[in-house]
């Protein structure tokens, strides 16, 4: 989908409608501040996923500009790949967030996963860990269908548990903020 316009089409979208406009958010503003650049994208179409020289990994992303285009045929908007904006995004991993009605039952019986009475992955209360050693859950397929901060916070608090179970501490954010590492002279923020 292309960018949302910077002010209110009352045309297209009139009150009472939720106005359909650009808007930055804190976390926007501070990726962009940190990175020298806005983190969304628009009219990006994911073509392939590129594989390490083994064969083993996944080493990046194929992907291509697109615009709608109205079909004087049909009178439909097609989804039209703009020529020469192909471009490789290099990446080790790729999580893909696409909403869901719970886990993959299969996969629960092949990791063979415990679930909770709703079907999700379970969990011990507060952590990520699963019935399974070395294996996390977070986010939609851990508390079931919620809002995407809820997945992020989530996804970075498991990070935190596996960067504690793997090294036996860790400097990532907690809950609230940022926990300094056991024995450290500083005080504790917003546990």
């Amino acid at each position: 989908m292309p960018a949302p316009p910077s002010t209110r089409n009352h045309s297209t979208n009139p009150w009472p409608e939720w106005p359909l406009i650009w808007r930055s958010e804190y976390g926007h503003e501070e990726v962009t501040v940190r990175y020298g650049k806005d983190p969304r994208n628009f009219n990006i179409l994911a073509k392939a996923f590129l594989a390490t020289p083994d064969g083993q990994s996944v080493a990046g992303i194929k992907t291509v500009g697109v615009e709608w285009q109205k079909s004087p045929e049909t009178g439909r908007m097609d989804l039209v790949e703009v020529p020469g904006s192909d471009k490789i995004l290099e990446c080790d991993l790729v999580l893909l967030a696409m909403g869901f009605l719970g886990p993959e039952k299969t996969l629960l019986e092949e990791l063979n996963l415990a679930a909770d009475a709703r079907s999700n992955i379970q969990t011990p209360g507060g952590r990520y860990s699963t019935s399974v050693p070395r294996i996390y859950a977070a986010g939609d397929c851990r508390r079931g269908q919620s809002l995407v901060v809820h997945a992020i916070n989530e996804g970075r608090q498991a990070a935190r548990q596996v960067d504690i179970d793997l090294m036996g501490h860790t400097l990532l954010p907690g809950p609230g903020g940022v926990v300094q590492p056991e024995g450290s002279s500083t005080l504790k923020c917003c546990t």
